[in-house]
């Protein structure tokens, strides 16, 4: 049986690709997002409200029951959270392909993230609030150089600054909703992992993709993007992999990973979905296909081994 597919967030890049890879295999998807999308658009969207709307799940559900959906992919990072605390709430015949609501939960944060990945030694850029610091100056002295202030909770390059100290910044009305990184100079990656509970039979695997060209230059959303082999980025699968498993994530995860100058790999951020990439990582949407006929130990889980899915590293 082909599942029906709900692709959230489809009008955005994770959704879009999500939804070209689902009909180029020739399954029904329906898409939300919280406007209307032109003609054109290759998938038919339903608006939804937005994260930040308490009716936002509800009207999920109302559609998913309208529509007999019975396999749910949330791509938008907003939403997440309040997904994985709901998700039994859309039923028992409905797969809702989202991690456990606590390792979610970490993973929205960026601070959360940080402070959960330093503490399991996984590697980090160094990190603090705004008001950990006098000003940027402090910062840039603590922190060994320029630094990234972002908001804690974002996705994408939205709200992202690098400070370099070529001008001026009023650090004392930086919110501690902000994070502030050590910038990372080195080439940006971002490896997809699936990630799988201990009780379920699927072997988690990585696939990686190096950012060649950056939306800001230095910083942003990926522009181009290229699969690596396994040999030239083992070491930032393997990172990317400690990460997920140190927040205890399950199902898509998108990473981003740079290289310090000498080469080390450290962990950006991490977020609990499919990334734009993911056309680039087709083993990861046939993972969550395989997962759709098999028996799940939670809903967030997938059952047994798929066989040539296990132990791809690549």
């Amino acid at each position: 049986m082909k599942p029906r597919v709900l692709v959230t967030g489809a009008g955005g890049p994770a959704g879009r690709a999500l939804a070209a890879q689902l009909k180029s295999r020739g399954i029904p998807v329906l898409g939300t997002d919280i406007r209307e999308l032109p003609a054109g658009a290759g998938v038919t969207v339903v608006p939804v409200p937005p994260a930040s709307d308490p009716d936002m799940v509800s009207a999920l559900r109302r559609l998913v029951v309208r529509e007999g959906i019975n396999l749910v992919i949330p791509t938008v990072s907003d939403e997440l959270p309040q997904v994985a605390a709901f998700r039994a709430a859309f039923g028992p015949s409905v797969r809702v392909i989202i991690g456990d609501p606590g390792p979610v939960a970490l993973a929205n944060d960026k601070l959360f993230t940080a402070w959960q990945l330093h503490a399991a030694g996984v590697p980090v850029p160094r990190f603090g609030v705004p008001s950990d610091f006098a000003d940027a100056g402090a910062a840039m002295a603590e922190l060994g150089g320029p630094v990234v202030v972002k908001p804690r909770v974002s996705r994408g390059g939205r709200g992202v600054i690098v400070v370099d100290g070529s001008e001026k910044v009023d650090w004392s009305h930086l919110p501690d909703g902000q994070i502030v990184q050590e910038f990372i100079p080195g080439a940006e990656y971002g490896p997809m992992v699936f990630g799988t509970s201990a009780l379920s039979g699927i072997a988690p695997f990585t696939v990686v993709v190096e950012k060649t060209e950056l939306a800001q230059g230095n910083v942003g959303n990926a522009v181009t993007t290229r699969r690596v082999e396994a040999a030239e980025a083992m070491d930032v699968g393997n990172v990317a992999m400690a990460a997920v498993h140190s927040l205890g994530l399950t199902g898509p995860v998108d990473v981003d990973v740079r290289r310090r100058a000498d080469g080390t790999p450290v962990v950006l951020e991490v977020n609990a979905r499919f990334g734009a990439n993911s056309e680039r990582a087709p083993e990861l949407l046939d993972a969550v296909l395989a997962s759709f006929a098999l028996p799940s130990v939670n809903p967030a889980s997938f059952g047994q081994n798929t066989g040539a899915l296990a132990n791809v590293l690549v």
